[in-house]
């Protein structure tokens, strides 16, 4: 098997961790019968991004195996992450301080 290519154990113990921060994010934000809409305590939209923000990483390092890749496109697709996980924050932010 070529040493680059993620194996099975690898993505399996990936999917395990993304599974169970998906359901840190769910119990984060309170999802359940009774919930209502209403904004999130700023702990909780923090988790949910800081949890997205490691998933997203665990994907674009395992399953698209950037890992291997040049520090280049890894410092890009990065980049690109925490400025979409900045825009999101900052939009919850305005959102929870002006309305």
């Amino acid at each position: 098997m070529n040493g680059s290519l993620p194996g099975t154990r690898r993505l399996l113990i990936t999917w395990a961790i993304l599974m169970g921060l998906t359901l840190v994010t769910m119990l984060s934000a309170r999802l359940g019968g009774d919930a209502r809409f209403q904004a999130l305590p700023l702990w909780s939209a923090a988790l949910l991004l800081a949890t997205t923000g490691f998933k997203v990483h665990r994907v674009l390092m395992v399953y698209l195996n950037l890992r291997v890749s040049t520090p280049a496109w890894k410092g890009l697709f990065t980049a690109m992450t925490l400025a979409t996980l900045t825009i999101i924050g900052a939009g919850y932010l305005m959102a929870r301080f002006t309305g």
